[in-house]
């Protein structure tokens, strides 16, 4: 996980509790109202206007919590994420990870896609670092390194909506993350929200093998 990530995630969740305290009389009529766990994250999530993972944290929460030098705690750690990141999840709301999905790169109906991404990056999709060459050699070098189980390649979507791409590239015993928004989708939140989906999804293809976030998601 990445300093941006983990910060934004334990500011999502610092905010989403002092809210959910604040309207606590509301927040626990739409637990009491809820049919099971995923209803009840739901109805928070829409009430108080947060991403599911608040939702998780306050439907989660002891009751020490609850406590006034608990609540100071809490508001004093949200002042310092504050000072520390310059976005909200208003001004990025991709961020919280709630709309995106990742799957399977499709050599046939995702090639332009990867086309775009090396007219703007122009350097290889292995991430060597090397000039771009030709792309349907490229992703046909990318397909046997994902048959090889060496590579993983998928695509960042959000309803009908491709945003980005997302690589893995089994290296000397790591995996190499790299991360690229299209750039009508930028500066949305797409790419911390694709660095927290990839993490699991790394871990299935490559389980017990290292992360490294190798450039910043663009």
């Amino acid at each position: 996980m990445t300093d941006l990530d983990l910060a934004t995630t334990r500011r999502d969740i610092a905010n989403a509790l002092l809210t959910a305290l604040e309207r606590r009389h509301e927040v626990l009529d739409a637990i009491v109202d809820a049919e099971n766990h995923a209803e009840a994250v739901s109805a928070i999530a829409d009430l108080l206007g947060k991403s599911q993972l608040g939702a998780e944290a306050i439907l989660d929460m002891k009751l020490k919590q609850l406590t006034k030098d608990e609540r100071r705690k809490n508001q004093a750690e949200l002042d310092d994420l504050n000072n520390e990141i310059t976005f909200t999840l208003a001004q990025r709301p991709a961020s919280s990870g709630d709309t995106l999905e990742l799957r399977p790169f499709d050599p046939e109906a995702d090639a332009e896609l990867f086309a775009l991404r090396t007219e703007d990056i122009g350097t290889a999709g292995d991430g060597s670092g090397a000039p771009a060459g030709d792309v349907t050699a490229e992703i046909k070098a990318a397909t046997d390194r994902v048959d090889a189980e060496e590579a993983v390649w998928l695509v960042a979507t959000d309803g009908d909506s491709k945003v980005g791409l997302v690589f893995g590239e089994l290296k000397d015993g790591e995996v190499d993350l790299r991360i690229w928004i299209h750039p009508e989708h930028r500066k949305r939140g797409y790419g911390i929200a694709a660095l927290r989906k990839s993490r699991s999804e790394m871990a299935g293809y490559f389980p017990g093998v290292h992360l490294v976030v190798r450039a910043p998601s663009a």
